[in-house]
């Protein structure tokens, strides 16, 4: 059995690059030229977006802003070690299957009949690779964190991402009613596989420039003065070319103004040698690393 076929293959959300930058900043998502090229490419192709970079850098936040822009609503399959189908893709209700098996044990049709009617879309629990091939309306579908999870669900994901369909074996395959928007993300913990690459459209995002992570910044922590933005994001910059444990994201550079904000700061001059070592704790989240910047940064000692 198989359902029918999608009903927008062909539709697409955005009509140039541009469209896709403004949207995206409509929603509070500064996007670089290569990530609202590939974006739009994306979209206009109808192929997934594999997302790559360190962790912080908007991976994540880029299908959300997309799903915003887009009035999509967002399925997310946040992955990791041992997801497996039935936390993926599906399972079956077999606590409500025993339910009805034992309430018609004695009926006249016998096994055969009520093995079809247990293997319905009653008992089917839909997770969320299936939730968003049978939505019906548009949706965007964030993988997230794919190296986390074992090699054998990028399996799982080649059918999906090849035709947008998922074959139940008890029901046939089910064929997406709208093209999904997917964007899959990875912090290349490990190598995905070359046949999940070749079905996606590659986009690497790194750090942001120095300018980029300026107006993001201005945008998200408004209060700052120009000056003591552009001390922030040198900063930050600065710290990022240290050997840590875990370099500040772009979401800690907007919690660190965020704090100088409530704490008074708005102005370069009010940005002291001492606020900023008595704050490290909120861009670097290990004490090796605050020792470091310390002496990097040749701040002053507690």
């Amino acid at each position: 059995m198989s359902t029918s076929a999608t009903t927008d293959q062909g539709a697409t959300r955005f009509a140039s690059i541009d469209e896709v930058r403004e949207r995206l900043a409509d929603t509070g998502y500064l996007a670089s030229d290569a990530i609202a090229t590939t974006t739009f490419l994306a979209d206009a192709l109808g192929k997934p977006l594999l997302v790559e970079g360190p962790a912080g850098v908007g991976k994540t936040e880029l299908a959300k802003a997309v799903a915003a822009a887009t009035g999509a609503r967002l399925i997310r399959l946040q992955c990791y070690e041992g997801v497996d189908e039935a936390r993926a893709l599906y399972e079956w209700n077999h606590a409500k299957q025993l339910l009805r098996i034992t309430a018609e044990r004695e009926a006249a049709d016998g096994w055969d009949a009520l093995r079809d009617n247990i293997f319905s879309d009653e008992f089917l629990l839909p997770r969320p690779l299936l939730q968003a091939i049978r939505s019906d309306e548009p949706v965007v579908l964030l993988v997230d964190e794919l190296d986390k999870a074992d090699v054998e669900i990028e399996g799982l994901l080649l059918e999906i991402l090849g035709d947008f369909q998922v074959t139940v074996p008890e029901l046939g395959t089910l064929t997406a009613r709208h093209r999904p928007f997917v964007v899959l993300t990875s912090n290349a913990t490990r190598e995905l596989s070359e046949a999940l690459r070749r079905r996606c459209l590659f986009l690497h995002i790194d750090y942001p420039s120095a300018e980029l992570e300026q107006r993001i910044v201005t945008l998200r922590a408004p209060g700052l003065d120009d000056a003591l933005t552009a001390s922030v994001v040198r900063l930050v910059q600065r710290l990022r070319e240290l050997r840590l444990r875990k370099a500040p994201s772009v979401a800690e550079t907007v919690d660190w103004a965020r704090t100088l904000v409530a704490l008074g700061a708005s102005r370069d001059a009010d940005l002291s040698p001492e606020l900023v070592r008595d704050n490290l704790g909120v861009l670097l989240k290990h004490q090796d690393d605050i020792e470091r910047a310390t002496v990097a940064l040749d701040l002053p000692a507690n």
